[in-house]
């Protein structure tokens, strides 16, 4: 089969051909501008590809229900350009192919689910910190939307003993996002995180705030794995100060088998951050009913 894959990010889109197997053939990146400039791009290689459907993993937020007028839509995005912009049904129209559609980090989660390291699990959360942060919910072996889809980069925070960062968000000030993800980083200390490496108390703080993220979701989802994806996690570094610091507020609380197995329970994301492309692979898959 051949299934095209599209990773609608911020800064850059990623259009790729793949196959049930997780197999990706090619693969290009196309700068996000303005959907006029952008989008005509994307179509002009996907046109002549002789894909059978198209998935497309998308930042937002977006409209996921299929019932809703604006379903496929980006809605309201600090993107301005891109606020209210019809994307499925752009290419819909443009490719005549069934296309399946949700959030970039949702993409993240399927892409993990399917071919990373939650294969066989049903109940998994998927946390990405880049350029933002965002967050996938696997439960019961179904993607959790809701009203919306979750947004959970945007809970709030508990200051780190000693920061006095105020947050970066335009909305929430110190939230996870506004605390931790890169910008937060480069408007804290003034270096982007790979030239902070070697400075322990940036990654105190780092730590804590995504500590702070992975109790909640414990305790409020009780997934069977955490993974941690996104460009500041590239910094593998940060791994065991999660874990402890996890284990520090959980306090004893709770007991699991997976709670006692910390290294194998918060985790990297495991497709060699191709887990978003073959996320949209599965989302063009799912739309065949495959």
């Amino acid at each position: 089969m051949r299934i095209g894959a599209l990773e609608a990010g911020g800064t850059k889109m990623v259009c790729a051909i793949g196959d049930e197997n997780g197999k990706i053939y090619e693969q290009i990146s196309v700068p996000t501008t303005t959907p006029e400039e952008t989008m005509p791009k994307i179509i002009e290689y996907f046109k002549d590809k002789e894909i059978e459907a198209l998935g497309i993993a998308s930042f937002g937020p977006v409209d996921v229900h299929q019932d809703s007028p604006t379903y496929g839509y980006i809605v309201k995005t600090p993107k301005l350009a891109w606020a209210n912009y019809n994307i499925v049904g752009t290419m819909k129209d443009a490719l005549n192919v069934p296309i399946g559609f949700d959030t970039d980090v949702n993409g993240s989660l399927l892409g993990e689910v399917t071919w990373g390291a939650a294969q066989g699990l049903t109940d998994v959360a998927y946390i990405t910190i880049g350029t933002g942060v965002g967050g996938g919910i696997l439960s019961g072996g179904k993607v959790v939307h809701g009203m919306l889809h979750p947004e959970m980069g945007h809970v709030k925070v508990i200051p780190a003993p000693g920061d006095t960062f105020a947050g970066r968000c335009p909305f929430h000030g110190n939230c996870l996002e506004g605390m931790a993800a890169g910008p937060a980083l480069k408007d804290r200390w003034g270096k982007t995180a790979h030239e902070l490496v070697d400075i322990p108390e940036v990654w105190e703080y780092e730590s804590d705030y995504l500590a702070q993220a992975c109790v909640m979701l414990i305790l409020t989802m009780s997934p069977q794995k955490i993974i941690l994806g996104g460009g500041v996690m590239h910094q593998m570094h940060l791994f065991p100060l999660i874990r402890i610091k996890v284990a520090e507020k959980l306090n004893g609380y709770l007991e699991t088998k997976e709670l006692a197995d910390m290294d194998n329970y918060i985790v990297p994301a495991g497709c060699n951050d191709d887990q978003g492309i073959l996320g949209a692979v599965k989302l063009g898959l799912d739309a065949l009913g495959q």
